[in-house]
């Protein structure tokens, strides 16, 4: 069993990050889903939450890789 671990540039800040490609927050551009890495989520939600929105939920292994399997 092997493991995958995606790279990409953050829809929001263009940084360079991984993640999980199954679990991580993005947004769809065009029909293409755009990751968004850990520290701009965390600044969209405390916006959210300061504007009486609920956050997006981002599970913990979200910029962890995942088992090979998931990805099917």
């Amino acid at each position: 069993m092997g493991y995958a671990l995606a790279m990409g540039h953050c829809l929001v800040c263009h940084q360079v990050f991984s993640f999980n490609p199954v679990k991580v927050p993005s947004f769809r551009v065009d029909g293409t889903k755009e990751p968004v890495c850990r520290e701009c989520i965390k600044h969209a939600n405390e916006l959210r939450i300061k504007n009486g929105v609920e956050p997006f939920i981002i599970p913990a292994d979200a910029y962890e890789a995942c088992e090979e399997g998931e990805l099917e």
